[in-house]
């Protein structure tokens, strides 16, 4: 077998060709890279074991990928969520162990192989849905946050399954409620220590990394991996404490700037995560059980989103909710083949009910991919058949939900940027102001009105304007008077597709000619534009005030080259 650094660098060729055939073919790339796996691995070409570097690099991967997932969660949103989530994840993981043992026996299998299916079959993959939600924008929508509330539960409940498994089949009975309430005392511990560093040690530290955007990103990938490998020693999984690093972060004006900045790194780093899925699907006396696991399959794609319609329809949420959250989990986890491999080395299973497992896993998990990817397609369709499960008396949908949108997104709060942000205030505007200063973020947050959002962000990252709501934004601004800065924004907004208009701070004419050849639709000269002249090309007339900050205070802006 090659050396380490000759298998990492031909595995990256081949994930790179087979990437661009899946993208010639409009197929997944998930599918893609979980192929290059089997072929990688012991099925194929033998290159890449279980526990060998690639592996290492997934699991780094997966806690950058729930560290950004628990990054974007809205605390508000999980108190509300949480209850719902909570009964349907449960009711999800029963109705379906309980139809899934069944189904098992009905298909000649003993009662302990049949436990292990039917728990195998009610889980779902977090990474798979997380990043194909991520793709799609949807992850923050309400049918992604249920999902998301759902596969939390899901995790929760694996993770004690899992202890309760290997305390029962190593020590027998008596020791499996030692080792639960010894885990649920190092959680208290975890959530109580996680609190203390949310409240007086994050926000220090933050404010002092976040003056280098190169230490940003380092503190963030560290916090992630430090606080999955504590997780993982105190009997959680990693994915748990990832998520965690993120909740603790959600709060801080720096949410944005470091998803935007980590989006990348966890792409590339998930190559490796489904590599290594491939690599690890052990097909061995998989042939002899097709017929059975096409039955599975059958039953995870089409019985788990049913079940997760009614339970969600029965709590009063509208049809398009309970069917894009119950279509996502159309397919087994992870998890589901770890437990097989534990059951399996407990000597509780055998290698034929481990290849029927892995099997399933191939099918659902490609299945549902295309499932999720073509989720509004297949809403359209069944849409007319799903008055059954939705009650007369529904919960708020996402298009209640929405609080008023953002018009303008402001680049700047250095002298001129605060002008603007204060004429924007006082004229009554909701705007997204965008400032690199992490100081002047955090002195416009102690007084920021409830029109005016401050972030913390850089106009040359192209991938932040990713994480802005562009979609609603009539205007976005930069009075940051830097041309190849504001040609690098403009750039980001016309490949971003951004439908409102752009206006670009120059202090030259010169400048400004650049500027309005590149496509800009106006160009601020701050030297010859009053603010009031700028509110008037936006579109609002200012209110009368008392000075040029009006009534409303603002701390005083030093002199910075951010506008």
């Amino acid at each position: 077998m090659p050396d380490e650094f000759t298998v990492v660098a031909a595995l990256l060729a081949l994930a790179g060709v087979i990437g661009v055939v899946a993208l010639r073919l409009r197929q997944p790339l998930i599918i893609a890279f979980i192929g290059v796996g089997v072929i990688m691995g012991p099925v194929g070409l033998d290159w890449v074991q279980p526990g060998d570097d690639v592996e290492l690099l997934a699991e780094v991967g997966i806690a950058v990928l729930l560290f950004l997932v628990g990054l974007k969660l809205d605390l508000n949103l999980l108190r509300t969520l949480g209850p719902a989530a909570l009964v349907t994840g449960v009711a999800q993981v029963s109705v379906t162990a309980v139809l899934g043992f069944g189904l098992s026996v009905a298909l000649g299998l003993d009662g302990v192989t049949a436990a292990y299916i039917a728990i195998a079959l009610t889980f779902s993959s977090t990474i798979i849905i997380v990043k194909l939600l991520s793709d799609k924008r949807e992850l923050e929508q309400q049918h992604g946050r249920m999902a998301l509330g759902i596969l939390i539960v899901q995790d929760i409940i694996v993770v004690v399954l899992m202890i309760v498994l290997t305390a029962t089949g190593t020590a027998g009975d008596g020791n499996a409620l030692t080792e639960f309430a010894l885990i649920a005392g190092k959680g208290v511990a975890l959530l109580v220590g996680l609190a203390v560093a949310i409240r007086f040690v994050l926000p220090r530290l933050l404010h002092m990394v976040a003056r280098s955007a190169e230490l940003l990103v380092l503190f963030s990938v560290a916090w992630a991996v430090a606080l999955a490998a504590l997780s993982d020693w105190m009997g959680f999984s990693t994915e748990v404490g990832a998520f965690l690093g993120g909740v603790a972060l959600a709060t801080t004006s720096y949410r944005e700037a470091i998803g935007a900045r980590l989006v990348s790194l966890r792409d590339f780093l998930l190559l490796f995560f489904f590599v290594e899925l491939g690599a690890s699907l052990d097909f061995n006396d998989a042939g002899s059980q097709v017929g059975r696991a096409v039955v599975l399959s059958l039953f995870v794609l089409l019985v788990k989103p049913l079940v997760i319609l009614v339970v969600m329809g029965l709590q009063g949420y509208r049809r398009r909710t309970s069917f894009l959250t119950g279509l996502v989990g159309a397919q087994i986890s992870e998890f589901s083949l770890i437990l097989i491999a534990l059951g399996f080395s407990l000597g509780q299973i055998t290698s034929s009910t481990v290849g029927l497992v892995t099997l399933v896993g191939v099918i659902t998990i490609g299945s549902s991919t295309y499932m999720i990817l073509y989720s509004q397609r297949l809403y359209e369709w069944a849409a007319p058949r799903l008055g059954l499960f939705e009650r007369s008396t529904t919960r708020p949908d996402d298009a209640d939900e929405l609080t008023e949108p953002p018009e303008v997104v402001l680049y700047g709060l250095g002298r001129y940027g605060s002008m603007v942000a204060r004429e924007l205030c006082d004229a009554g505007v909701r705007f997204i102001a965008v400032e690199s200063d992490p100081q002047m973020v955090t002195r416009w947050n102690d007084r920021a009105p409830a029109t005016m959002t401050v972030v913390y962000g850089d106009a040359e990252d192209i991938e932040f304007v990713e994480t802005l709501p562009l979609d609603s934004v009539r205007w976005v601004v930069s009075t940051v008077a830097n041309t190849a800065v504001n040609l690098t924004l403009l750039k980001a907004m016309q490949l971003r597709g951004h439908t409102g208009r752009v206006a670009l701070t120059a202090h030259t004419d010169d400048e400004a000619s650049v500027l309005d050849a590149a496509g800009a639709d106006v160009v601020l000269q701050p030297f010859t534009d009053a603010a009031d002249h700028v509110l008037a090309i936006l579109g609002h007339s200012p209110p009368s005030h008392d000075g040029p900050g009006g009534a409303w205070p603002i701390p005083p802006a030093p002199d910075t080259p951010q506008g």
